[in-house]
């Protein structure tokens, strides 16, 4: 494979990527690229979480880079999720969401064996001091003022941060990076803020600056929540409109059943030749259309029969003209899913798996 072909297969349907240029020196170098992308343990893998990653983890693997997974059961604790306790993320970390992510890369056909899991607990344990230095290194190279900015990382809004202790998520999240040795780091778009921290440091902690890599957040499939800018201009609240493991309703997780993934899917917000902010057509593009898959939607004749779709752009338009009918599009969205996640519904009906799925439901039940 060339420079060419493996920067374009590591680079392909993200937001962005920092930078690109950097990127393909990486890659020319001839250096081992390794790659690291962390996840709280606070909740069930759904198909951002699980989905989404393993979509971008797998062209990692193709292109030949080494793919890490931190379980950051340390920053589950400081954020304060599942029960609160260390303990509890740390044990939840290695029998539930390991597993979880290993079930999500069966589904995408990534190799979970190739896929390197770090719990970081065992990560700080092994590093001791010389991890905690760089957490007070990345600090001093950073300001308060960016650091507090940061902690949006954690899906909280900057008056959220109730404890010194949150402070020092954002510093801890950029040496992971170090301490991992990575040369990339990859995230959602919501996690763009640390890396920045962690890029403008590394000359301060004597590294190497990591090339960044942030996937699309795919929409949740409640109605959007739109901010009105100083010009009129709506916007997505993507904290508010993202898939979220707190509301249930808004997202598919892994192991959904068929009934469970088609009663979200006909509940999902998917108004009438509404593109904009339709998190049905979010899912199609960034899921279905992902690896160019073709789709068809299923009609009987008196409706005009099956409808083939090659392409995004095409259903796209035949949505937006109204020659496609929601429920039509709600129907075939929702057998592909079903279709798509049967390895990882197989994957959780190990006893002891199955048992780790219904603790972490009963840690995070409302």
């Amino acid at each position: 494979m060339t420079t060419e072909e493996r920067t374009n297969l590591i680079t392909r349907n993200l937001e962005e990527v920092l930078t690109e240029e950097e990127l393909k020196s990486l890659v020319e170098s001839g250096q081992a690229l390794r790659h690291y992308i962390g996840f709280e343990i606070s909740g069930k893998v759904h198909l951002g979480t699980g989905f989404a990653s393993m979509l971008k983890i797998k062209d990692l693997q193709d292109a030949g880079v080494q793919t890490t997974v931190l379980l950051a059961d340390w920053h589950t604790w400081i954020n304060k999720k599942l029960d609160g306790t260390l303990e509890t993320a740390r044990k939840m970390a290695r029998e539930y969401f390991e597993e979880g992510m290993k079930a999500a890369a069966l589904c995408i056909g990534a190799d979970p064996d190739k896929i390197e899991f770090v719990l970081g607990s065992d990560l700080y344990e092994k590093l001791g001091q010389n991890y905690w230095a760089n957490v007070v290194r990345v600090s001093k190279a950073t300001t308060l003022a960016r650091m507090i900015r940061s902690t949006t990382i954690m899906g909280r809004k900057e008056s959220d941060i109730s404890d010194a202790a949150m402070l020092i998520y954002p510093a801890m999240q950029s040496s992971d990076i170090f301490a991992l040795e990575v040369n990339i780091a990859h995230a959602g778009t919501d996690q763009r803020n640390v890396h920045v921290v962690a890029r403008e440091a590394a000359k301060d902690l004597d590294k190497q600056k990591p090339a960044a890599l942030h996937h699309h957040l795919l929409q949740g499939l409640l109605q959007p929540v739109l901010i009105t800018g100083e010009n009129g201009q709506k916007s997505l609240d993507m904290e508010a409109a993202k898939m979220s493991k707190s509301k249930p309703d808004s997202a598919i997780f892994i192991h959904d059943n068929p009934d469970e993934i088609k009663r979200k899917i006909n509940n999902a917000y998917c108004p009438e030749g509404i593109v904009e902010f339709n998190p049905i057509l979010d899912w199609t593009k960034y899921l279905i259309f992902y690896n160019s898959a073709n789709l068809t939607i299923k009609r009987p004749e008196k409706w005009g029969g099956d409808i083939p779709y090659s392409t995004y752009e095409d259903l796209e338009k035949d949505y937006a003209d109204k020659k496609l009918h929601p429920q039509d599009l709600k129907n075939a969205v929702a057998e592909w899913l079903i279709a798509q996640l049967e390895p990882a519904r197989k994957y959780f009906e190990d006893p002891k798996r199955k048992a780790a799925l219904e603790e972490i439901e009963r840690l995070t039940a409302k």
